[in-house]
């Protein structure tokens, strides 16, 4: 189960909880789910840096701001992966909004390029993602995301497009937990799960499960004043453990 490498996902507290990350409000599940921006009411900076397998050249950078824009929410992002050989630069530029009392939606227009070594030109692609949130309840929250939504047979380079179908429940006011489904084209479907629990004010423990290479994550985070540190930790069954930490700012 391979997935797909352009449908993007960063933060180590989405990380810690397997990626379980599309409908649970947050500063990196916001350009995961564009539709979750309709509910930043501030501005927020983050940084994260994943170590894959602790090889350096599989590490990957990423920076984003979100920033209230009226009853909307506006934000960008950018993402390094590799190494001078092989390097794939992502950035994005996101919008999400409510649609009334129970439903947001949210887009995103995604660049990539990507280079590679050899006699290959470099590869550059434009496309985007879109999503919507509904709030079942007080507690429960469903989301539908597409990711690059756009035929094939239109477009020059082949890009895989991916579905994304979950729901988020909070099981008291310390407890969250979430499940979600993924498919990709031409690939097995994804399931993950994952929880996060505030085990004392202001310090959270997270863990999940990913059926994609059957994947167990662990994270914790912590909220100093303004500043949100988080830290995960998720295996693979053959190739070991990735490690990924964040650092977001908020100001209100």
């Amino acid at each position: 189960m391979k997935g797909n490498p352009f449908a993007f996902r960063s933060g180590a507290g989405e990380r810690g909880t397997g990626l379980v990350c599309i409908t649970k409000s947050g500063f990196w599940s916001s350009f995961s789910s564009q539709s979750l921006l309709a509910y930043n009411s501030s501005f927020s900076a983050g940084v994260n840096y994943e170590n894959r397998f602790v090889i350096p050249e599989l590490g990957t950078c990423t920076a984003g701001v979100i920033f209230p824009a009226g009853k909307s929410s506006v934000g960008v992002i950018y993402s390094n992966f590799g190494y001078p050989e092989f390097r794939r630069n992502m950035g994005g530029i996101s919008c999400g909004m409510p649609l009334g009392k129970n439903v947001s939606a949210g887009v995103q227009v995604d660049y990539f390029s990507e280079i590679v070594p050899g006699e290959y030109d470099k590869i550059r692609i434009l496309t985007f993602e879109a999503g919507a949130a509904f709030n079942l309840s007080e507690k429960v929250t469903a989301v539908i995301h597409l990711f690059n939504p756009i035929p094939n047979s239109i477009r020059k380079s082949l890009l895989p497009s991916t579905i994304t179908a979950g729901a988020g429940i909070d099981l008291s006011k310390t407890l969250f937990a979430g499940a979600e489904a993924e498919m990709s084209t031409d690939e097995n479907i994804i399931i993950r799960s994952g929880f996060e629990y505030e085990a004392a004010k202001k310090f959270w423990i997270r863990g999940g499960f990913s059926t994609r290479n059957s994947s167990f994550s662990f994270g914790i985070g912590y909220l100093i004043k303004s500043m949100k540190i988080d830290l995960s930790l998720s295996t693979h069954e053959r190739l070991g453990v990735t490690s990924s930490v964040s650092l977001v700012f908020k100001i209100k």
